[in-house]
């Protein structure tokens, strides 16, 4: 079974799908990934969000923007799958849907990330190619990658 995506203004989220992302995303970004970072950043109210839902439970997530807020291209950011459905190779599914949704919201395919340099050819699989050199964000190596 795969996961149902939908797409959310921030306004339009439940407390408890807002509870469930805040949660996924510390869950990986700051404990499975030792990394010590402010997540609740400021920036998902101006972000579209991205759930993947399995029996009622978020197990996909992403927040999108428009061109011009992170990079002069649409952006997809905050790009995680629970542990326990990692195996289901879901990650490409959400990314489709993050594409996608930057198509019918934001009326474009171009789209610049920042992303984790181990999921380079993840990336690669998805037309995106990388942009420059390797730098730090958060302690953690990064690339900035793009599709047109």
């Amino acid at each position: 079974m795969k996961p149902e995506f939908k797409i959310k203004r921030f306004n339009e989220l439940s407390l408890s799908e807002l509870y469930e992302t805040l949660q996924l995303r510390s869950e990986v970004f700051v404990v499975e990934q030792d990394c010590v970072y402010q997540d609740i950043d400021g920036k998902d109210d101006k972000a579209l969000h991205v759930l993947g839902v399995v029996d009622g439970k978020i197990a996909a997530y992403s927040r999108l923007f428009a061109p011009g807020y992170y990079f002069d291209n649409a952006s997809i950011g905050r790009v995680v799958i629970g542990q326990e459905y990692r195996a289901n190779k879901w990650g490409h599914d959400l990314i489709a849907a993050g594409i996608d949704g930057i198509k019918e919201y934001y009326d474009t395919s171009a789209i610049t990330i920042s992303a984790q340099l181990y999921l380079k050819k993840f990336y690669e699989t998805h037309g995106f190619v990388q942009d420059g050199e390797e730098y730090l964000e958060d302690g953690i190596p990064h690339i900035k990658m793009h599709r047109d």
